[in-house]
């Protein structure tokens, strides 16, 4: 059976529920990239916490990324997800959807759109 545990997050010390909700409702935490390692943390954080901390880390590494290098990212070879995620693969711009760098390097590929944040072509 499947329980969900009380747990403090090691950032803020809010309390937030941990764990799967059956066998086909996995844990909150895994509605977000499975990115690289968090640096400094030593136990689960919460969902404010681990989004902020998973959206540094992304823009950390984005950084990282030139038009030599994009090809050969990490994030191509991630879990493909079916749902996107505000702030992570896209933001809102006058009521409009704009895909993030992160997004485009998960995808692997340039599509020839001119996208705005095109890591492959820096169509910026």
């Amino acid at each position: 059976m499947n329980t969900i545990r009380q747990k403090y997050c090691s950032v803020c010390e809010e309390p937030f529920g941990c764990g799967n909700e059956s066998e086909v409702k996995k844990c909150w935490c895994n509605d977000l990239p499975p990115i690289f390692t968090l640096d400094g943390i030593s136990d689960c954080l919460c969902p404010t916490c681990l989004k902020n901390a998973t959206v540094a880390k992304i823009e950390e590494y984005v950084e990282t990324i030139t038009p030599e290098n994009a090809k050969d990212n990490k994030a191509k070879d991630l879990p493909k997800t079916t749902h996107f995620i505000e702030n992570i693969d896209y933001y809102i711009e006058n009521e409009k959807y704009v895909l993030t760098k992160w997004f485009h390097l998960k995808r692997g590929t340039c599509c020839g759109n001119s996208c705005r944040h095109c890591p492959y072509t820096f169509s910026e």
